[in-house]
């Protein structure tokens, strides 16, 4: 798989669904806007195929899944795809494009809005990922990867300036998904976060249902939680911003999760455990972020 990096061709709206950027297949993908009035209906489409197949699951010895460490191209995003996608967008405020990168900061609309829906169809599996397993800082080869499964999620933002010392900015999702190491569990995941910047305060919450945990070993692995909420509260001797830029921030964070026989650090951890009951973690952090650059 020759990478070549991610896509990033400006279009007339924020679509999901783009060029894997990488080598070993060919692809067909388009796309077109109607504008009505503030609405915009966005469709899109893609298809691709690689030139030469995954290792198919289960093949017989010698036989095994290809891999980046040992093999000069594996399948991995450029897996054989048929997908479809609609996306909606209200934008009253045209002059901040709503799909900018830095829109969080810029857009000045009372209110604003985008409503996704991307579904893949994906009839075969791909090659293997590396992870790192245990402490060791080697990457090591999974034995083999998620097998054939067709996709579905939604996504959605709202974006409300509701005047220039006061917005909130809220994004949510939901679908199904596939670990990116070998576990073949297909979990069903939602969630929301939810900003808030009032004068000098700025609050910031998150919710996930059911999904993987913050860091990328815990897709790898298929590492989720049944629950996890988080909420920030922060305030500065400037005007606070919508990034997480060098600002001076005086603030304290609540982090909770269940945890449950897919999750790591629970006592119970064979999926024969299910009737048992849910753990729990939680952390509450105070800090001090200090900017001292012009």
């Amino acid at each position: 798989m020759a990478f070549g990096g991610a896509d990033y061709t400006k279009t007339f709206t924020g679509w999901r669904l783009k060029d894997s950027g990488s080598g070993n297949q060919y692809n067909f993908l388009t796309g077109f806007t109607y504008q009505i009035g503030n609405f915009q209906i966005a469709p899109n489409f893609l298809w691709q195929e690689p030139l030469v197949d995954p290792i198919p699951l289960g093949a017989p010895a010698p036989a095994r899944s290809r891999n980046i460490i040992e093999d000069p191209f594996v399948v991995r995003d450029n897996r054989k795809t048929t997908a479809g996608e609609l996306l909606l967008t209200f934008d009253p405020t045209p002059g901040t494009w709503f799909y900018e990168w830095d829109n969080d900061r810029s857009e000045d609309a009372p209110f604003a809005a985008s409503l996704g829906f991307v579904y893949r169809h994906l009839p075969t599996t791909q090659d293997a990922a590396i992870g790192f397993f245990g402490d060791s800082r080697v990457p090591v080869a999974f034995a083999s990867a998620p097998s054939a499964q067709d996709l579905w999620e939604f996504n959605g933002r709202i974006v409300s300036k509701i005047s220039p010392d006061f917005g909130v900015i809220a994004n949510f999702f939901g679908g199904n998904g596939q670990a990116r190491g070998s576990d073949d569990r297909v979990i069903y995941r939602y969630g929301t976060d939810v900003r808030v910047v009032y004068n000098k305060f700025k609050l910031m919450s998150e919710v996930k249902i059911d999904d993987w945990g913050p860091f990328d070993f815990h897709r790898d692995f298929n590492l989720t939680y049944p629950f996890q909420f988080k909420v920030d509260l922060s305030t500065t001797l400037g005007k606070p911003g919508w990034f997480i830029l060098p600002n001076t921030r005086l603030g304290v964070r609540y982090t909770w999760r269940s945890l449950d026989n897919f999750s790591p650090r629970y006592e119970f951890m064979s999926p024969i455990d299910l009737g048992l009951p849910n753990g729990n973690e939680w952390e509450i952090r105070t800090y001090l972020h200090i900017n001292i650059g012009k």
